[in-house]
């Protein structure tokens, strides 16, 4: 491979010091060049000269540029020649995509599309392209494969993946030569040759000068002119010591690295041993090709060095060319940069306010001067317009002329061929002309021919390339995707450690802040300071990897991820939670949320069956979740919904008004004081409720309204979005899934579930029951709402959610279950409470510290079982009818208290007036 010094500027454009040298860069002779890999046994860098089209203005078009790629970086960078020793700019080729058009104007023009530009360039040849694109094509694949690997394994670890990785580009190769046959390296067009071949010529030589990095080409300048005298010095020092006219003159191998050559004295470049005075060390010469140079100035045939110094002097001539074009640019704008300074230094210089006011009168008269000649100017223009658009009339007026006359020739045209047909036909003679005729028609139909055949293989061709383009990039593609994927979860998993930290942490602090409130000192008010900054931290979570953060304040539905307790102990306690949430979630995320996506996304269509009560129970991601409630709802009320039944119930209400509405207006305001679409005064939530509350009264007057009912439509509001699809929900719930009379007026299928809730954890969790009948406590009165509004004021919102994605499907046996779940998940906690207050206050909040989700269903759905329909049937019927004696004992003695009662009269005791008599006293 030939040496090329490694270019060190940055993504867009990077300058160097003329005098420092850079090292050559030393390619190893297994590197892989991709499957237009030349004949030749060394491979060879890919480097040559193509038009770049640029600039802006008159300049705008094709420029000449040296381009060279460097594997490192993965950039082709370019100059306007082989000797520069800076490049202009570079193009990241990391996530370019290549694209040749088989239509193009100019033939071997194709483009290199990056995220930020899209770059023209031109090849020499349409071989010289295809060898371009397949060679780019080649090392963005290499250098997705291997840079990551090269710069972070160690050798040790490289040895052994090195046969991986080239079975691997061995394999990338025959997939591109599927689509498109490998091309041979252009003789002299590519490498080394171009390298030594003259700049192709241009039509101006300031045209090719790049204004945009004028810096760079004058410093590229001034490196070369101090190159080529060393060049001179060397040829007159080599002239001196010409070897003997037998000998064969040596001659510079460019395969030879320039680093060996400058090593070995013998080969060393006779620019070195030419002294340059006694404080000059010799200057090393930094370009893109080392070799170049020195080529020169090793001794070659007479012939050779002419040919080769009358190129570089018509090089160096063309550049003179242009340089004096920039120098007369840069020398006008230095005369009015001396004509300001001038006149800035004679107003500073100014003693007295009279002279600097002269100054500025004279200023202000020459602005009025130059400002008459732009009015002047301005008028010319003016006039030149409107003598321009009389001779544009006139011209139009000429056309229309000369389109007369061609008509006119055009129909004596016509005449004459129909009279010299008329004359044809008349002769009886066989004419010979037409034959000519049909001769030149069939070499005309013979040439369009082969130019549709070449237009069909340029199409051809540019398919089988496209295809391997895309093919490629879809391959690259996914291996980003699959890095995205794996620093994702890595992301995830940190931000779980730090947030189980933070949780840690924040627990330690309360129980410091515990232990320290009986203690004096600063030591409490250190700890309370402590406990203050750490509920105003602002976790910074990273939002670019899609990952939200535990600060938010609010989740997608709308609650408060840290509950806004008034108790300071509390507020701390929520913080705990909210991140020990934060952290089971992020753990699930890669793990378990991102395939239960996936699951679900392939789920087009909803049929019953064991798979989608797994999918269910294990919940529903966010953005499938109305659409599955919407057919849970179908399924329980296809057979009460009717058209319109929903605007007649709005209508009704509208017309009358419910007995039950003055309550469902003082319920609105105590419906989730936690949720922002519930409490901010703007939110269209509310009117949608009460809307929904009072149709439902209309629609079951049995029940017309009971407290709870308020929570369970803003659920189904909060998720469904839509008012009719959560009012159905409201009528599934209450009366399709919950037995009757679960909101009646004795609330007779409520009670009867409490009991039947205690009997199974009698069965389920007996050291708990037993513990909690020592201490006399009574479940019923925390539980009793749970069954009510099925948790919606107790579990955090994504585990109730869960809950109510598998309640739909399976009904309230689901409730049993996390009833259950919830004790068993702090059975330990309880267990460890000896005080029947502290038990209480315990259970009033328990609920909410609830934080692996993951665990709470394992425990509902595996540990819970068996747990049989029938056995909660039964339990019911049982627990049912003792009910319903104890209801009608209850009614024989309310009866027997009322005959007393009235038996007895309402007689006053003696001594005791009257409310009857005291009225007819006054």
């Amino acid at each position: 491979m030939e040496n090329t010094p490694e270019p060190t500027p940055s993504s867009s454009e990077s300058t160097q010091p003329p005098g420092l040298a850079r090292e050559p860069e030393v390619a190893s002779p297994g590197d892989s060049e991709g499957c237009a890999r030349p004949l030749d046994t060394v491979p060879k860098k890919l480097c040559g000269y193509l038009s770049k089209f640029g600039g802006k203005g008159p300049i705008k078009g094709w420029k000449c540029r040296w381009f060279f790629y460097d594997e490192r970086k993965c950039h082709l960078y370019y100059s306007r020649t082989a000797q520069d020793a800076n490049p202009l700019d570079s193009i990241d080729l990391s996530s370019a995509v290549f694209d040749c058009k088989a239509d193009a104007e100019e033939e071997g023009t194709f483009e290199i599309k990056t995220p930020s530009r899209v770059i023209t360039l031109k090849a020499a040849t349409k071989q010289v392209m295809l060898y371009w694109l397949q060679q780019l094509q080649m090392k963005r694949w290499e250098f997705h494969n291997s840079p990551s690997a090269f710069a972070a394994t160690p050798a040790a670890a490289l040895a052994e993946n090195g046969p991986t990785l080239h079975l691997k580009l061995e394999q990338e190769e025959a997939e591109l030569e599927e689509f498109l046959c490998p091309v041979k390296t252009p003789p002299g067009l590519v490498g080394a040759a171009a390298a030594l071949q003259p700049v192709p010529a241009m039509p101006s030589a300031l045209q090719n000068i790049s204004l945009k990095h004028l810096g760079t080409e004058i410093q590229n300048t001034m490196h070369n002119i101090r190159s080529n005298k060393q060049v001179q010095a060397a040829e007159e020092a080599s002239q001196s010591v010409e070897p003997p006219s037998g000998e064969q003159p040596l001659i510079s191998d460019p395969s030879i690295p320039a680093e060996k050559e400058l090593e070995d004295p013998p080969k060393s470049a006779p620019r070195s041993s030419v002294p340059s005075g006694p404080t000059q060390k010799p200057k090393r010469q930094s370009n893109t090709f080392p070799f170049f140079s020195d080529g020169l100035a090793r001794s070659r045939t007479a012939q050779e060095k002419v040919v080769a110094l009358e190129q570089q002097v018509l090089m160096l001539t063309r550049e003179l060319k242009s340089q004096k074009e920039l120098v007369i640019i840069l020398h006008k704008a230095l005369q009015a940069a001396q004509q300001e300074k001038r006149a800035s230094s004679a107003y500073l210089a100014a003693t007295e306010d009279k002279d600097r006011l002269e100054l500025v009168r004279h200023k202000v008269r020459q602005i009025a001067e130059l400002n008459q000649r732009v009015e002047a100017l301005e008028q010319g223009h003016e006039r030149l317009m409107q003598e321009a658009g009389l001779r544009e009339q006139h011209v139009q007026a000429l056309q229309q002329h000369v389109q007369l006359l061609m008509d006119k020739n055009q129909a004596k045209q016509q005449v004459i061929c129909k009279l010299s047909q008329k004359l044809t036909e008349d002769l009886a003679e066989p004419p010979s002309q037409p034959a000519d005729a049909t001769n030149g028609d069939f070499l005309s139909q013979q040439e369009r021919l082969e130019h549709l055949k070449d237009d069909m293989e340029a199409y051809r061709t540019q398919n089988r390339f496209l295809n391997s383009e895309i093919h490629q990039v879809t391959k690259i593609w996914r291996k980003v995707a699959e890095k995205e994927k794996a620093l994702l979860t890595k992301c995830a998993y940190l931000q779980a450690r730090n947030c189980q930290v933070e949780s840690k942490y924040l627990a330690g602090l309360r129980r410091l802040q515990e232990a320290a409130e009986a203690e004096a000192g600063d030591f409490p008010e250190l700890l309370q300071r402590l406990v203050q900054e750490a509920l105003q931290w602002e976790a910074a979570e990273a939002d670019s990897v899609g990952l939200s953060p535990v600060s938010s304040e609010y989740d997608d539905y709308g609650f408060l991820t840290v509950p806004d307790y008034e108790v300071e102990d509390l507020k701390l306690l929520a913080k705990i939670q909210a991140l020990e949430v934060r952290s089971h979630h992020l753990l699930a995320l890669e793990a378990v949320e991102r395939p239960l996506r996936d699951r679900w996304a392939t789920l087009t269509e909803l049929v019953p069956s064991a798979d989608l009560k797994q999918l269910l129970r294990a919940g529903v991601p966010r953005e499938h979740r109305a659409r599955v409630w919407r057919w849970l709802v179908h399924r329980r009320v296809q057979h009460l919904q009717a058209p319109g039944c929903y605007q007649e119930l709005l209508a009704r209400g509208r017309a009358c008004e419910h007995p039950a509405a003055r309550q469902i207006e003082l319920d609105l305001n105590r419906t989730f004081p936690t949720n922002k679409h519930f409490t901010c005064p703007t939110s269209c939530f509310p009117d949608r409720l009460r809307r929904v509350l009072l149709a439902f009264s209309w629609q079951n007057p049995s029940i017309g309204y009971c407290q709870g009912l308020n929570r369970l439509a803003a659920i189904a509001l909060l998720v469904l979005e839509d008012e009719e699809s959560a009012f159905w929900c409201l009528v599934a719930i209450v009366e399709t899934i919950l037995p009757a009379e679960y909101y009646s007026k004795t609330l007779t299928a409520s009670q009867v579930d409490q009991r039947v809730l205690q009997d199974l954890l009698s069965e389920k969790l007996p050291r708990l029951t037993a513990h909690l009948g020592q201490h006399r406590v009574d479940l019923s009165l925390i539980t009793f709402n749970w069954f009510l509004v099925v948790f919606a004021d107790s579990l955090i919102s994504d585990i109730l959610l869960r809950v109510w994605d598998a309640f739909l499907y399976e009904g309230t046996k689901v409730v049993f279950r996390y009833a259950l779940a919830i004790f068993k998940y702090n059975e330990e906690a309880i267990l460890r409470l000896q005080d029947s207050l502290e038990i209480y206050q315990y259970l009033r909040f328990f609920t909410k510290t609830i934080c692996d989700s993951r665990k709470l269903v394992s425990i509902a759905f595996n540990d819970m079982n068996p747990f049989p329909m029938k056995q909660l049937r039964q339990l019911r019927a049982a627990h049912r009818e003792h009910l319903e004696a104890e209801l009608r004992e209850l009614e024989i003695l309310k009866a027997e208290y009322l005959e007393r009662r009235a038996s007895r009269g309402r007689a006053a005791p003696e001594g005791c007036a009257s409310e009857d008599e005291g009225e007819g006293d006054s």
